[in-house]
């Protein structure tokens, strides 16, 4: 009697679906959402960010982005190996950790945590020096470089609309 395959062994591409390194490189499933896999992955960042920020604050947001990195580099390496791509657009695990980077300094200023959002996408999106650099380094570090780079330029410049208001961010 034949049995029937279950999710977990679906396969998109020569990975199945239930495999570690899908699921996180995908963020659960988030990056194959239709339309806008990025845009998905950040908003998938933005309840985590929020949370750490409740409990723990900035520290524990920045933390969590290198956590979600170091796991983005094996999960990456992993589906990337399994599929021959390069970079597909479903690999969202880089924008997760880009926006955590990008949200650490609004705290828990509703309007500043809605501008790391609208900033890291325009950014991951522009990819400034040295975003688009950081995007050709070959394999997982280049999915992931870029992310990371843009959600850095975002938290600067939070910081730097913090300072315009004359208002402390999250971290100073």
């Amino acid at each position: 009697m034949a049995v029937a395959p279950g999710p977990s062994t679906k396969t998109t591409d020569g990975i199945p679906f239930g495999h570690p390194a899908s699921l996180l490189a995908t963020w659960f499933g988030v990056g194959r959402l239709p339309w806008v896999p990025g845009t998905w992955g950040s908003l998938a960042a933005l309840p985590i960010a929020w949370v750490l920020a409740w409990n723990y604050g900035p520290y524990a947001i920045v933390g969590a982005a290198g956590v979600v990195f170091l796991l983005g580099l094996w999960a990456c390496g992993s589906y990337l190996a399994r599929t021959r791509t390069k970079d597909p657009g479903e690999i969202v695990i880089d924008e997760v950790a880009g926006q955590l980077i990008a949200a650490a300094p609004a705290g828990l200023d509703p309007l500043a945590f809605l501008l790391s959002f609208v900033l890291f996408r325009i950014l991951d999106v522009m990819k400034p020096w040295p975003c688009r650099a950081l995007e050709r380094v070959p394999g997982p570090l280049g999915v992931i470089a870029d992310d990371i780079a843009a959600g850095l330029y975002a938290a600067i410049l939070i910081v730097l609309y913090f300072a315009v208001l004359g208002r402390p961010n999250a971290f100073f």
